[in-house]
C-alpha cells in the first residue's frame, strides 16, 4: 500500500509529460477530460494512504535504499496522517478546479493541463516527503508552476507584474531555504529529516544550527506569505484565473507552514526544545501581526480579488499562530481550521469567479448593485462571508476554537481576542461587498481598483447563465466548510494525527529503525463557553462592522470622521503595497533581518 505514496506524485508527472507530447493533436474536451481523471486519481490515492496510515507513520524508500546501519542514505516519503491529510485536501481542490475549467475557460490546451498537473505533483509530494532537499525540490516545482499559471494572461500588464513579483519573491525565498539546507548538510551530513533530528538530539545547539533554522524558517514563512514577507502574494491572486486561485488560497501558502512545522518537529525540535518558550512568543507575535494586518487590508480593498488574497494572509497569520504554540493542540486546531477555511476560501473565489464570468468586473464600485440577479451566487457569497467570521458552529468556528483552547492552555490568553477581531475584520470585508455588490446597499466606493482595467470575463461561453461546472464545484466548497465542523468527530482525528505529527523520538524509531509505535486515538474537548462567546462574538463584529461601512457615512453623525480618521491611519499601510518589486525586495531583506536577529538574540 505504501507504494501509492510515490505514484501519486508520478502519475501526475508522467500524464503532463504525455499531455505535453500529444495533447495538442487532441481535442480540448479529451485532454481536460485526462487532467481531472488523474487528478481525481490521486485523490483517490492519497485517500487511501489517509486510511491505511491511520493514526500511524508508513515510510517508503525509494529504489529499495533502506537505512544501513542507522544511516540513512536514500530519499523517503514518510507518510503520516497530517502529511496525507494535506495532500488528500489538495488533490480534491484540484480535481474541482479542473472541473470548473472544463468549459470555455480561455486557455490554451494543452499547457494550462499540464502546469496544473506539474503543480499537482509538486504539492502532493512535498506533503510526503521525508528528505529535506527533496522538499525543497519538490516546492520549486510547485512555486514555477503556480508562477507560469499566475502569469498566464501574460498580454496583460497586471498579469505579468504579478507573476514577476511572485516569482522573484519566491525564489528568493527558495535561495534563503537552500543556503539553509547547505548549512545542515555541513552540520549533519545528512539531508533525511530523521537522520538530523537523530544527530541534533546528541549534539545539541549552536551557532550554524541556529543559523540554518533562521534561514529554513525565513524562506518557508517567505513563501507562506507572513508579515513582512507577504506583498507578492495580492499582487498575484488578483491576477490568477479562478481555478488556479483555488488551489492558491486554499492550500498554497499552507504548505510553507506545513513544512516548517514538518521540519521544526522532525529535525530541529531536539536541538531548540530547551527554547520553546521564545520560539512560541516570536512565531505568536509573528502569526498575530500577520492577521491584524491582513484583516485591516482587507476592508480597504476594492477589488474582489484582493480583498480576498488579504483575507488569505490574514488566516495564514492564524495558522501561524496555532502552529506556533508548538504543542499537539495547537498543531490539531491548526490542521481543522486549515481544512474548514480552505474550503471557504475557496468558495469565495469561485463566487468572485462566476461573477466575473456574468459581469465581467471586480471592482465593488463599478459592480455596485448589478448583482442582484445573481440570488444564489449571492448566497453562496454570503454564507462564504458568515463562514470566514467563524459562525457557529461550523468548520472554520472548531478550528478556531481549538486554537483558542491551545493558546489559554499554554498561558497566552490575550490570543483569542486578537483572533476573533482578525476574523471580525475579514468576515465585515467580505459582508460588506456582498452588500455592495448583490444588494447594492449603500454608497459605492469613489474609486475603483486599478487591477479592474484588465479585468474581462475568464471563460467563452455565454455570459447569460452560470456554467454548471463552475457552480458545482462552489457548492462542494461550501459543503465542505459546513461538514468538518458539523462531524465533530474530526476534532479526535485531527488531535490523533497532531500527536503523531509532534513526536518527535517516535518519527526517528519509526524511519531510522522501523519499529515504531502505534499513537493511542485522543480526544479532544468540547467547544469551551468563551469559545461560542468569542466566535459569536466575532460573528456579530462582523456585521456590525460591515454596517458600519455601508451606512455609517450617511446615517451616524461621527461616521465620516470615523471612517476620515481609519482611511488615515490605513493609508500607510496601503502605500507599502506599491507593487513595485524592489519596495518588496527591501522589506523582504528587513524582515529577514529582524526574525534572524530575534533568534540569535534569544537561543544563543
Amino acid at each position: 500500500m505504501s507504494q501509492l505514496a510515490p505514484l501519486s506524485v508520478a502519475i501526475p508527472l508522467l500524464v503532463a509529460a504525455l499531455l505535453t507530447c500529444a495533447g495538442a493533436f487532441l481535442p480540448r474536451l479529451a485532454v481536460d477530460l485526462i487532467a481531472t481523471l488523474t487528478a481525481l486519481a490521486c485523490f483517490a490515492m492519497t485517500l487511501t494512504l489517509i486510511i491505511h496510515v491511520g493514526s500511524g507513520l508508513e515510510v517508503y524508500w525509494f529504489g529499495g535504499w533502506h537505512v544501513t546501519h542507522g544511516v540513512a542514505v536514500g530519499i523517503d516519503f514518510a507518510v503520516g496522517p497530517i502529511g496525507a491529510g494535506l495532500a488528500t485536501f489538495i488533490s480534491l481542490l484540484m480535481v474541482l478546479a479542473l472541473i470548473s475549467s472544463t468549459r470555455g475557460l480561455d486557455v490554451k490546451h494543452p499547457y494550462y493541463q499540464v502546469l496544473m498537473l506539474t503543480f499537482l505533483a509538486g504539492m502532493v509530494g512535498f506533503c510526503l516527503s521525508g528528505d529535506l532537499f527533496n522538499m525543497f525540490v519538490l516546492f520549486e516545482l510547485m512555486s514555477i508552476s503556480a508562477v507560469a499559471l499566475v502569469g498566464y494572461k501574460v498580454h496583460e500588464r497586471a498579469a505579468l507584474e504579478g507573476g514577476l513579483n511572485f516569482a522573484v519573491i519566491n525564489t528568493i525565498g527558495g535561495f534563503l531555504f537552500l543556503l539553509g539546507i547547505g548549512l545542515v548538510y555541513s552540520r549533519t551530513g545528512a539531508l533525511n529529516l530523521a537522520q538530523i533530528g537523530h544527530y541534533l538530539a546528541h549534539s545539541g545547539n549552536d551557532r550554524v544550527v541556529m543559523v540554518a533554522f533562521a534561514l529554513i524558517a525565513s524562506g518557508l514563512l517567505i513563501k507562506a506569505a507572513v508579515v513582512p514577507f507577504h506583498f507578492w502574494l495580492a499582487d498575484a491572486y488578483a491576477v490568477a484565473l479562478t481555478p488556479v486561485c483555488l488551489l492558491l488560497a486554499g492550500a498554497m501558502s499552507e504548505l510553507g507552514l506545513y513544512g516548517l512545522g514538518r521540519i521544526y518537529f522532525s529535525a530541529f525540535e531536539p536541538a531548540l526544545s530547551g527554547h520553546t518558550g521564545t520560539l512560541r512568543a516570536i512565531f505568536v507575535g509573528i502569526g498575530l501581526l500577520t492577521s491584524l494586518w491582513g484583516g485591516l487590508m482587507a476592508l480597504t480593498e476594492d477589488h474582489l480579488k484582493r480583498l480576498l488574497a488579504f483575507v488569505t494572509i490574514a488566516f495564514i497569520g492564524v495558522f501561524l499562530t496555532g502552529l506556533g504554540l508548538l504543542s499537539p493542540d495547537g498543531v490539531a486546531g491548526t490542521a481543522v481550521y486549515v481544512l474548514a477555511d480552505g474550503f471557504g476560501k475557496a468558495l469565495l473565489f469561485a463566487c468572485a469567479g462566476m461573477i466575473q464570468h456574468r459581469l465581467g468586473r471586480l471592482s465593488q464600485s463599478r459592480l455596485h448593485g448589478r448583482a442582484r440577479s445573481l440570488r444564489l451566487i449571492g448566497a453562496l457569497f454570503l454564507a462564504g462571508g458568515l463562514l470566514i467570521a467563524a459562525l457557529p458552529p461550523f468548520g472554520p468556528f472548531l478550528g478556531k476554537s481549538m486554537i483558542e483552547d491551545a493558546a489559554v492552555k499554554v498561558g497566552y490568553g490575550f490570543v483569542p481576542p486578537l483572533i476573533a477581531l482578525s476574523s471580525a475584520l475579514c468576515g465585515a470585508a467580505v459582508l460588506r461587498a456582498y452588500a455592495c455588490v448583490f444588494l447594492g446597499w449603500g454608497e459605492a466606493p469613489g474609486r475603483a481598483d486599478q487591477t479592474d482595467e484588465d479585468t474581462e470575463p475568464e471563460t467563452t461561453d455565454s455570459h447569460d447563465r452560470t456554467p454548471l461546472v463552475q457552480l458545482i464545484p462552489a457548492i462542494v466548497l461550501l459543503a465542505g466548510a459546513i461538514g468538518v465542523g458539523v462531524w465533530f468527530g474530526f476534532a479526535d482525528l485531527a488531535e490523533t494525527a497532531a500527536t503523531r505529527f509532534t513526536d518527535v523520538h517516535g518519527y526517528l524509531v519509526t524511519v531510522l529503525a522501523a519499529s515504531g509505535h502505534p499513537i493511542p486515538p485522543a480526544a479532544s474537548s468540547s467547544p469551551a463557553w468563551y469559545d461560542w462567546l468569542y466566535c459569536g462574538g466575532a460573528t456579530v463584529a462582523a456585521v456590525a462592522f460591515a454596517a458600519a461601512g455601508v451606512w455609517g457615512r450617511r446615517y451616524l453623525p461621527w461616521g465620516c470622521r470615523l471612517t476620515d480618521a481609519a482611511s488615515r491611519v490605513l493609508a500607510p499601510l496601503r502605500r507599502t503595497h506599491s507593487g513595485q518589486i524592489g519596495d518588496y525586495t527591501a522589506a523582504l531583506t528587513l524582515g529577514v533581518g529582524v526574525f534572524g536577529g530575534l533568534l540569535a538574540l534569544t537561543l544563543l
